[in-house]
């Protein structure tokens, strides 16, 4: 490529990422100068406006009338990008903002290796989704998943930390190679990773062998992703890792990680298995959704069932988390049908705020109490009954109750879900009972708040970082929720 092409692509459509991968850079350089004992709280406050200067910029590319394409097609800023791009940016901004407060009691110092590397792991998550190519897609998967195994053992000098990281790595590593095995039937049929050159070669696969081929990539690839958003039975790493990795890193996987394990997915399967004939010609992702809805059906199942028995409220949040994945796989499936794409976009958007904003509570109690049990919580309504109260918002959000966003979100999924068809009927009633065992463990917590005798009369203290995190989830949880066409306008005005 020559210097004249180089420079004939619109690169202001990278401006987002090339904001972050510079803050990025200049928080490590700093680090790396910085002396040992110093405090390193303020990297986090530059993060911060980093991202929102990301953000930002985003913003103003949003007005752009027609999709940027750069580097032949590689990277793209189209309605997708556009879409999904705010909820990474503005997750990763909250979960930033939270860590400026996070006071592990077994390390003696700040670690400020947490803060670029966070921003390196959203760089992934925001390559992810402008990628219309097979490589780029990998790298930001990789890059973001790097990130992260990094970030899950962060507290050297914690046994669990040490055991989530490894954890981690093991089964992300063996996701990683599953999912790039499928990958490679797909480049090896259609001789090119570009998803936009694959369509009209694969929709000239009709010979049987070819899609024999084509479905085995299908359920290597979704094998391989499920390991990223925690499906059964792909799931056993998340609790323990959940549970040993650092508060706000918990927080990033549960919403953002995920969030970008989405992306790929959609990505992937709507491009290539939604334009590959199968059976009876009809697209491969219509002809293999009872496999899809089986696998988000155990997913709610086993999430739900097994949150009843936690008694540590971080690894509750982990299976609470597992099942969510599990609601958002049931709008997947109606996706194969209408293509409810809106649905999921809401979910996602709903879960993100509701979600951080519970684990923020989380860490503000560890932190002053030392301990993450569901005993830790008896009598918070008497000791501060402003963080009891927002925290009893964001569970009832959790458990999708009416007046909250994450109402709204359960019922555009039921409804994109909803019809006619015996396993979509399955499907739906499978889910409106997992929510309803959900509400077990979720008020099994807002009981032992406002029902249970104190266990310590310590008062307990918000820090201002923490108390700005809370009021923008509280914000945008009971805002969603009362008032959802803010969100479908937007979204609505990014496609057209």
């Amino acid at each position: 490529m020559d210097l004249e092409t180089l420079l004939s692509f619109n690169w202001m459509g990278m401006m987002p990422e090339f904001i972050i991968l510079g803050v990025a850079t200049l928080l490590s350089l700093t680090d790396l100068f910085m002396k040992p004992d110093q405090s390193r709280r303020w990297l986090g406050w530059v993060g911060v406006m980093g991202i929102a200067a990301a953000l930002i910029s985003l913003l103003l590319l949003l007005k752009e009338p027609q999709e940027i394409s750069i580097l032949f097609d590689t990277f793209v800023l189209d309605y997708f990008a556009k879409s999904f791009k705010p909820l990474l940016l503005n997750g990763a901004l909250i979960v930033m903002m939270m860590s400026i407060d996070y006071e592990p009691r077994e390390e003696g110092k700040d670690r400020g290796e947490f803060y670029y590397l966070l921003l390196t792991a959203l760089l992934g998550a925001m390559i992810m989704s402008s990628s219309r190519d097979l490589i780029t897609l990998f790298v930001g998967l990789e890059l973001l998943s790097i990130s992260s195994y990094i970030l899950a053992g962060l507290r050297k000098k914690n046994v669990k930390s040490n055991e989530a990281a490894m954890k981690y790595v093991v089964n992300g590593g063996i996701s990683t190679a599953i999912t790039l095995f499928g990958m490679s039937y797909v480049y090896g049929l259609t001789g090119t990773t570009s998803l936009n050159e694959m369509i009209p070669i694969l929709n000239e696969l009709t010979d049987s062998n070819y899609q024999y081929l084509m479905g085995l990539s299908f359920f290597m690839i979704f094998v391989g992703l499920s390991f990223k958003i925690a499906t059964v039975p792909f799931h056993m790493w998340a609790p323990d890792v959940y549970e040993g990795a650092p508060l706000p890193v918990t927080a990033f996987l549960s919403v953002v990680s995920k969030t970008a394990g989405f992306i790929i997915i959609l990505r992937i399967f709507l491009s290539i298995f939604g334009n590959t004939p199968y059976q009876n010609m009809e697209p491969m992702i219509l002809s293999l959704k009872v496999f899809l809805a089986v696998l988000a059906a155990l997913t709610m199942i086993l999430g739900n069932v097994v949150a009843l028995r936690q008694k540590n409220v971080k690894r509750m949040l982990a299976y609470s988390s597992i099942s969510h994945a599990g609601y958002v796989l049931v709008g997947f499936v109606s996706i194969s049908q209408f293509f409810y794409f809106d649905a999921i976009w809401f979910y996602l958007g709903a879960y993100l705020f509701m979600n951080i904003g519970a684990f923020a509570v989380l860490q503000v109690i560890s932190n002053q109490i030392g301990s993450a049990e569901i005993e830790s919580f008896a009598g918070l309504f008497k000791r501060s009954p402003f963080i009891a109260i927002t925290f009893t918002i964001f569970l009832i959000s959790l458990a999708g109750f009416p007046g909250t966003a994450g109402f709204i979100g359960k019922l555009v999924i039921f409804l994109s879900s909803f019809t006619t068809q015996a396993p979509m009927l399955v499907l739906v009633s499978i889910m409106l009972a997992a929510t309803v065992v959900s509400y077990f463990y979720y008020f099994g917590i807002i009981t032992q708040m406002f029902f249970r005798p104190q266990a310590s009369e310590q008062r307990i203290k918000l820090p201002v970082p923490s108390m700005i995190v809370l009021v923008i989830c509280l914000v945008a949880t009971v805002l969603l929720g009362l008032f959802p066409s803010l969100a479908f306008e937007y979204y609505y005005q990014t496609i057209s």
